[in-house]
């Protein structure tokens, strides 16, 4: 009676082994397709230096006529205000500090350097600090310094419009597609 007692439980032990690796094999495989679904509906851009210590240009955008989307690319930068779905954003460097590692800077102040995108309603928002509107974790990918962690477009409207938050910000097609903070000690 005990052999079969092992049995029965070695085998329900295996069932369960084999039921939680389907699973997580599929869990695993709609991340990837979602990522890949995600990714296929702009092409890669080229990333910036994410600690870059000067301003990307954008070639061609015409600051004189108003404040509006920036061509498509990726900008190491920040929002600055969140409005009825159109964030407004500016880009930044790294501005290297005599005693600490450094920190983040805007254009000076009365610099027209700024631009304004609608926030896609599919935007992929990757969170260094978790997806509470406070940022309470750290969920950054330890080689890059990025965001990691897929959170909500709410948490990104709530956050970036009460803080300037350093992020990599996607713009495809006049819209924001992507949103990656940059982990800052």
């Amino acid at each position: 009676m005990n052999t079969t007692m092992r049995t029965l439980l070695a085998g329900g032990a295996a069932a369960a082994a084999l039921l939680a690796s389907g699973v997580a094999a599929h869990a695993a495989t709609t991340a990837t397709a979602t990522a890949t679904a995600t990714a296929s509906k702009y092409p890669a851009y080229k990333k910036p230096a994410i600690f870059g210590t000067s301003f990307q240009a954008d070639p061609g955008h015409d600051f004189t006529k108003g404040i509006h989307s920036r061509h498509n690319g990726i900008l190491r930068g920040w929002i600055t205000d969140v409005r009825d779905g159109v964030a407004e954003y500016e880009p930044i460097k790294w501005k290297r500090s005599k005693t600490t590692e450094g920190y983040f800077v805007g254009p000076p102040e009365g610099d027209v350097t700024a631009y304004a995108s609608p926030i896609a309603k599919d935007v992929v928002f990757l969170s260094a600090y978790g997806c509470k509107p406070v940022m309470a974790a750290m969920t950054v990918d330890r080689n890059t310094g990025l965001g990691a962690k897929r959170c909500p477009a709410s948490v990104l409207v709530k956050r970036h419009d009460k803080q300037r938050q350093p992020s990599l910000i996607t713009v495809h097609q006049g819209k924001i597609v992507k949103v990656q903070e940059i982990y800052t000690p």
